[in-house]
């Protein structure tokens, strides 16, 4: 497949999380970020380990509970926090620094130097974050915002090091994204019945919500995406990332009345031009373990485990105001 093809195919996935805003705030209970993180990704994780039969071995248990947890585990508690905090374009808008981030991460971890033109465009997708941000300021809830930035920082370690670590020989990108899904779901199950409590009645609609969030928005999105990180660079698949936040707005203002401003919407437009420099070349070397899809960790774990408290934390302190 070339490339231009295996670009499209891995667009399909950040398309398809610009709608989680939508479904989160219109079809689902609310304020449950943690149950919401579960049902989205434990059962997708069950499916596609019954697909793919595959178990991880030795070492790779570890890694790819590590990975799990920084894809899954505190992405989605986080991801679902500002989802139910923040407008949806809002809310996902703010994940378009993640290029940044990857470039700044590359660097260090997988000995990619960073290119004047990956940090130019970088730095463009921020300063088109900051075109939106700051014309709304005022009426952004700093936790959501927080907790926006945290997810997007948690989705670009996991990106980062999915592509140092080679996988094992003989498993694909199912069987990497069954373990990741998996990994993260049980790492939310315990946190979301300590906080959140036993699971709320669900209505046919909330059925329906769940439904497409663990097949459509989840395993099948998050299988072409570990695909895609097995194929291009971690720069380039993060790049992409941006096509979230403009599936967000066209949706929202599409389907629940929302507007933006002609700041805000130069802001995405903004973001869409990172979108597409980004595709335009590689970044850095790519080679040995590096260059294949991954699952691992090692310090990624702190992180997360810190991120995870951090939710539990804030959803003890202010459960009343979710």
């Amino acid at each position: 497949m070339n490339r231009p093809a295996i670009v499209l195919l891995t667009a399909l996935a950040p398309v398809s999380w610009g709608t989680t805003y939508a479904v989160t705030t219109e079809f689902l209970p609310a304020d449950r970020p943690l149950f919401t993180g579960l049902m989205r990704a434990l059962p997708a994780g069950l499916l596609l380990l019954a697909l793919a039969r595959v178990l991880p071995r030795g070492a790779w248990w570890a890694k790819a509970a590590v990975l799990g947890a920084l894809n899954i585990g505190a992405f989605f508690p986080l991801l679902f926090l500002s989802a139910y905090r923040l407008p949806g374009g809002m809310a996902a808008v703010v994940g378009s620094v993640g290029p940044l981030l990857v470039v700044g991460l590359s660097a260090g971890l997988l000995g990619q130097r960073p290119t004047p033109r990956s940090v130019l465009t970088g730095l463009v997708a921020a300063f088109g974050v900051s075109l939106v941000v700051l014309q709304t300021a005022g009426a952004l809830d700093l936790l959501g915002v927080l907790a926006a930035l945290a997810a997007t920082a948690s989705m670009a370690t996991g990106t980062v090091l999915t592509k140092r670590w080679g996988r094992p020989d003989g498993v694909g990108p199912l069987a990497l994204t069954a373990w990741q899904l998996t990994a993260g779901g049980l790492l939310i199950a315990p946190l979301a019945l300590l906080v959140e409590g036993t699971p709320p009645a669900l209505d046919a609609r909330a059925v329906g919500g769940y439904l497409y969030l663990a097949l459509a928005n989840t395993a099948v999105a998050y299988w072409l995406w570990f695909r895609g990180i097995g194929r291009l660079t971690a720069t380039q698949v993060t790049f992409l990332g941006p096509l979230s936040p403009l599936t967000a707005a066209l949706v929202g203002w599409a389907a629940l009345d929302q507007t933006l401003t002609p700041v805000q919407v130069a802001g995405m437009a903004v973001a869409f031009g990172a979108t597409v420099v980004g595709q335009l070349g590689g970044s850095g070397k790519r080679g040995g373990s590096a260059g294949r899809v991954a699952v691992g960790g090692g310090r990624g774990a702190a992180v997360t485990d810190g991120a995870l408290r951090a939710v539990g934390t804030e959803l003890r302190a202010g459960s009343g105001a979710l």
